[in-house]
Formats: structure tokens, sequence, C-alpha cells
């Protein structure tokens, strides 16, 4: 029994397509524009690409299996799906995006509950902002936008409700966030049905592990090295690690060898300050998967 997978076409899809490479899960198509994919793996038989606001509601109606999506789409579309995980990328970082209210630079408006009745909100996500607006007490005005959201104000709209990962884009149209809507995160989701079948949930879970592990891995590096016993304090007290570095005798020596994982970003402060205390024979050994 195979699964059957949509992945996210778009702003998402290149990170995507990598961490799936990365995972030693490589989807392979005939063009970049073809929507339909495979993977060489016994577990998928069937992959779709296609936009991630519609992927939560295929999946919640049994046309996939599994899918990729973010959080922001779940809950704009009030899909029943399981979550099976957080996946801790974006189109560009590793921090989770947020739905945000924001208002011109210029406007007297400092927090949601400021915003007067039939306020004109313009925004991607429709059904998300009048629930999130109706629970705080404003009658508003919601006007579908199919994008350049941020462009709508003030001719066109009041307020946005609109996505960013870092808030640059919306200063520099000139706009100012007001309050932060939703966090959204990448999540691996099925259909109901599917997870509560033992062998694709079996296949599903393992998939999960492939793309977690991937991402564990990343900015992170094996650290390898040979010490005195002498020295060994003095290494171990400059040497970071996940829990705690693996040390072992070496064979017919006073010697340990130590080994651990360590931030790539470290490595060239690290390294040399290692060679200060007394390590000899150190290797720095790329990761391409951390599994706990």
């Amino acid at each position: 029994m195979t699964l059957a997978l949509v992945l996210p076409k778009g702003s998402l899809e290149r990170s995507t397509l990598e961490l799936f490479a990365a995972a030693d899960l490589g989807v392979t198509r005939a063009s970049e524009v073809d929507y339909r994919a495979t993977i060489d793996d016994p577990r998928i038989g069937e992959v779709r690409i296609l936009r991630p606001q519609e992927i939560p509601t295929y999946v919640a109606e049994g046309l996939f299996d599994v899918g990729i999506t973010g959080r922001d789409w779940i809950e704009e579309t009030a899909s029943d799906v399981v979550s099976l995980g957080e996946l801790n990328y974006s189109k560009a970082t590793s921090r989770p995006i947020k739905l945000v209210l924001a208002v011109g630079g210029g406007s007297g408006y400092r927090s949601v509950e400021d915003l007067p009745d039939g306020v004109r909100v313009s925004t991607e996500y429709p059904r998300l902002t009048e629930r999130y607006l109706a629970d705080r007490g404003v009658k508003a005005t919601v006007l579908l936008s199919y994008g350049a959201t941020e462009a709508k104000i003030p001719e066109i709209a009041d307020a946005v409700v609109e996505i960013t990962e870092t808030g640059r884009a919306l200063k520099a149209a000139g706009l100012r966030i007001v309050d932060v809507v939703l966090e959204s995160r990448t999540e691996l989701i099925a259909n109901v049905a599917s997870a509560s079948d033992p062998d694709k949930r079996h296949a599903m879970d393992q998939v999960l592990t492939l793309l977690t592990g991937a991402l564990e891995a990343r900015g992170k590096v094996l650290v390898k090295l040979n010490v005195s016993a002498e020295n060994l304090d003095a290494v171990l007290g400059v040497l970071p690690s996940m829990k705690s570095p693996t040390v072992s005798a070496l064979y017919g020596s006073q010697g340990y060898a130590v080994e651990t994982v360590v931030p790539k970003d470290r490595i060239n402060v690290l390294i040399p300050e290692l060679s200060d205390r007394g390590a000899t024979d150190i290797l720095e050994i790329p990761l391409s998967k951390i599994v706990h």
C-alpha cells in the first residue's frame, strides 16, 4: 500500500524540493512546470505539486493521503486533517511566518480594538480574518485580495492581514504591524482515514522521520578529534554538543577520541581553539540527517 502525496507549488516549492532531496526522497518530474512527479521510494505511489492553499481541502477530502502546507492555510480552510508534525522551514528561513494585521504608517490605529465598525480589511485569508476580527468585536468589511495586498492601503483598504517572515516588505510599503493574527509553520498533514490505517500511518511516520532528520542536520557538522588525558578537560571545556560529547579511550595509549555535533557557524572559531588546547587529528564531517 502506497501513499498519495501532494507538495506545495509557489513560494514553498523550491525549499520543499530541496528538503525532500536532502531526505533522500528526491522528486523527479518532466519539467519545472509539471504538476505530476515521482519519488523513487516504495512508500510513495503518487506525487502532485499544487497550490498550498488548496492542499488542506484536498487532503481532508481524501484525494491525497498526505501533504505539505502551512498552518495558515489549514486555519483559513478550516480543514479536518491530522497534523503529523511541524517542519521548521519556510520560503527563505527556518523561522515561522507570521500572519499580521497592518495599517498605514500614519494611521491612528494602534491595536485591533481601535478599528471602527465598517473598516475595510484586505487579505488573501478572508475566512480566517473574519473569525479573528469577529472574536475581537470588530465589524469589518473583509475584501479578498489576489496579491499585492500591501498596496491596497489607503485607497482600497484601511488595513491588511498579510503574511511576513521578516516584516521588511511591509515596512518598505509604509505599513505598520499592530497585531499578530497567527504564527504559521509548514506542516506535514494527513487525511483522517489514511492516518488511521496502520500501514499508511507507519509509512507516513517513516517519511516524517527522514524529513525532520534532514532539517535537524542543517547547519550542523560532526567534529572528531584525538586528545591526551592531560588536555581532555581543557578540550571538553570549549566543545559544545547536542547532549554530551562521546569520549572513548584510544587503544594502547593514554589518549582519548572525542566526537560531537556542533553548529557549522561556530566551526571557524572552534577548530583553532581546540588545536590551541591540545586537540589533534581534528576532522570536520558534514551531516545529512540527525534522527533522535
